[in-house]
């Protein structure tokens, strides 16, 4: 009798099992190395179990709109509507913004840093947003507190919310609160909160403690208006860890390790999208299937330029006064 193989070929993986291994890979690897391996590969990588999750937030904020909202088109598209989260920075088009609203019947996570949503695009999809229980818009300076009571009354499941600015769109303007009484009045789910930077004031925290009783992260460096006494936060909000208003270099986020979604410092990479030959695919010579990427805007028709070493984009955070 025969002995079984001892090994089993790697193309007898079914494409779900294929597709949760490429996640483990990155990005560049997923789009033009996977695919040119084999015929199975290549149908794997494009299912939805492999795009899931979508994290190309530093690579988009060194391309152009056109350019990123053609990727991220294809990308959204390979999810076949099971994206959890999204995180992408930069965009600029009213159509990628209800593109994505389209697709985010499971989107969990949304991360949209310095996009320029305004509010009245906010108010538009929404009402698409229903599952979302992690949104940053962080240095969107095209929303106000309208849109931030939309995002509330329509995303009931919020539990963490990134609303840091930069200082120097801040810097010289009077405080209000709007935006935190919005936040107070719609969002009484979040645990988690990031207002760095932000033109609120003592009243505006307290409203925003006042109405938001889960709450455990406040992140307020650079908050200059604000003023709370430790031992007042102690007593009436022991599980409250808050940061700020002074700013430190770094800092430890222990305890938040369910917000996958919080800021570390990774490696940096980024790659320029641009049109051009990508090279053939693989194609074995019974069966051809040069149409893979049809409905997906001709993937042979771009292609990804590694580049390492990106300087810093220069978000530096200013001294305490």
């Amino acid at each position: 009798m025969e002995e079984a193989c001892e090994f089993r070929s790697w193309a007898e993986l079914i494409p779900d099992a294929l597709g949760v291994i490429f996640t483990n890979l990155s990005l560049q690897d997923r789009v033009t190395v996977i695919p040119r391996v084999c015929k199975s590969w290549a149908n794997a990588v494009t299912g939805p179990y492999c795009w899931q999750e979508i994290d190309i937030k530093d690579w988009s904020s060194r391309c152009q709109p056109d350019q990123l909202d053609r990727l991220l088109e294809m990308l959204i598209r390979r999810s076949c509507g099971s994206l959890r989260k999204l995180s992408v920075s930069g965009l600029q088009t009213e159509s990628i913004f209800t593109f994505i609203a389209e697709n985010a019947c499971s989107l969990q996570t949304l991360r949209l840093p310095r996009s320029s949503m305004s509010d009245a695009i906010v108010e538009q999809i929404a009402g698409r947003l229903s599952m979302i229980s992690f949104l940053d818009v962080s240095y969107c300076i095209k929303i106000g507190p309208y849109a931030l009571e939309m995002i509330g009354k329509n995303c009931k499941l919020l539990e963490g919310l990134c609303r840091n600015m930069h200082p120097l769109d801040t810097a010289g303007k009077p405080y209000q609160d709007d935006e935190a009484y919005a936040i107070s009045s719609t969002m009484p789910k979040l645990k988690h909160l990031e207002m760095a930077y932000h033109l609120i004031s003592t009243s505006g925290v307290l409203q925003i403690l006042a109405n938001c009783p889960k709450l455990e992260f406040l992140d307020q460096r650079g908050c200059w208006g604000v003023t709370l006494d430790n031992m007042f936060l102690k007593q009436k909000f022991p599980k409250l860890k808050v940061l700020g208003p002074f700013v430190l270099d770094t800092y430890e986020s222990d305890g938040w390790d369910d917000f996958s979604d919080v800021s570390d410092a990774s490696e940096y990479l980024a790659w320029d999208f641009v049109a051009g030959g990508m090279g053939e695919y693989y194609v074995d010579d019974s069966d051809s299937y040069d149409g893979m990427w049809d409905d997906e805007g001709r993937l042979d028709e771009l292609q990804f330029g590694f580049y390492e070493g990106i300087e810093d984009a220069g978000m530096y955070w200013p001294p305490s006064p």
